[in-house]
């Protein structure tokens, strides 16, 4: 028995509300055509005409799009849109008379087995990225370690199904009273940052099991990033902070990295920039190590540039201003509400608008007595 019209229409719309469905629509057709337009040059060339630079942007954009597809597909495609111009059909094969007033119908079932072998490619990448994505969940910690007065919460959101970006907090197996939280940022997105992120986890997690003081285990990162990539094609960003909890403080390294805001319950800000390169680019680096320490009612975010860089639709960038004034206004939120704050403050300002960079944020606080 077929479905009722309202059940297949919730069925075909997940319960979203039309408003929101052409919120999304927007977002995706700008993405989409953002994507192609990458390969067209849209310059005006000298003496040319309107209708001369229409027609060479059209075929641009057709072969941008048409390149993306397989040759046989292609060859569908290109079958499919002659049929759709054709006017149709009349012929006579011995006693037999054909007429087909219009081919538009067999365009259109053209079209649609295109789209199933597409969605096929799709469906079958995307349960790959899902195991991709549940294997790098289980790389980073999915709750904070206690830290005897400290709060600490963290959240990521990829652009795609995986991200380049990478946290952590954890305590030094070599050195149990220190606390080593870490940001950072691979150049890229999806599987090949991905891939790149867990060597570093993996990398971070044995360096740090060693007594070496951080600036060593830096550099040690460091060197080993540059000989799997050498030539400085990929660079990661991070931040690497070492907590002693009971002093409250703690030393640091920025290799590249956005500055990190360091909010002391005067409201002061602190941005924590010391350090060096990016790692991955010069093996023989020799990185700078700040210091500094936190008091009660002090917040420290560590965050990524797809904080900062969220755009709107008007392809305004959230910026440091927004985020330092949202920060401003969180000194007596716990550490979890602070974040979530920040992070609500960015999806008003972004709304509908397609996410274009992972984002990543790890706040560590030191709430005030009776806080």
């Amino acid at each position: 028995m077929p479905a009722p019209p309202r059940t297949f229409w919730r069925r075909i719309t997940e319960g979203i509300e039309l408003q929101e469905l052409w919120k999304q629509f927007q977002a995706e057709a700008r993405y989409s055509y953002e994507w192609y337009s990458k390969e067209v040059d849209w310059e005006q060339r000298t003496g040319e005409r309107p209708a001369r630079r229409a027609l060479r942007l059209a075929r641009a954009l057709f072969w941008a799009m048409m390149e993306k597809l397989t040759p046989a597909r292609r060859i569908l495609l290109l079958i499919a849109l002659v049929l759709l111009v054709v006017p149709g059909i009349h012929s006579n094969i011995g006693d037999t008379r054909i007429d087909v007033d219009s081919l538009a119908g067999f365009s259109g079932l053209l079209l649609l087995l295109l789209l199933a072998l597409e969605l096929a490619d799709r469906v079958t990448m995307k349960r790959d990225l899902e195991i991709a994505r549940e294997i790098q969940g289980w790389l980073m910690p999915s709750a904070p370690p206690p830290v005897p007065g400290f709060e600490i919460a963290f959240s990521t959101r990829p652009a795609n199904t995986v991200a380049g970006d990478y946290y952590d907090a954890f305590f030094r197996p070599g050195d149990p009273g220190r606390l080593l939280l870490v940001v950072a940022d691979v150049a890229g997105k999806s599987i090949p940052a991905a891939m790149l992120m867990a060597t570093i986890q993996a990398s971070l997690r044995t360096l740090a099991a060693s007594p070496d003081p951080l600036i060593e285990v830096v550099g040690r990162l460091n060197r080993y990033v540059c000989a799997q990539i050498p030539g400085g094609r990929r660079f990661t960003t991070a931040f690497f902070a070492e907590l002693d909890p009971e002093s409250g403080e703690f030393i640091f390294v920025n290799a590249g990295h956005n500055w990190p805001v360091l909010r002391r319950a005067s409201g002061m800000v602190e941005r924590l920039e010391k350090g060096g390169l990016p790692l991955g680019i010069r093996p023989e680096t020799q990185y700078e190590i700040g210091s500094s320490s936190m008091a009660a009612g002090d917040l420290l975010l560590i965050f990524t540039d797809g904080l900062v860089e969220a755009e709107n639709g008007k392809a305004e960038e959230y910026g440091e201003e927004r985020m330092l004034g949202t920060i401003g206004r969180s000194g007596a939120l716990s550490a979890g509400d602070a974040l979530r704050a920040l992070t609500e403050s960015v999806n008003a300002f972004v709304g509908a608008t397609r996410q274009h960079d992972d984002i990543t944020c790890l706040l560590l606080r030191a709430p005030a007595p009776g806080a």
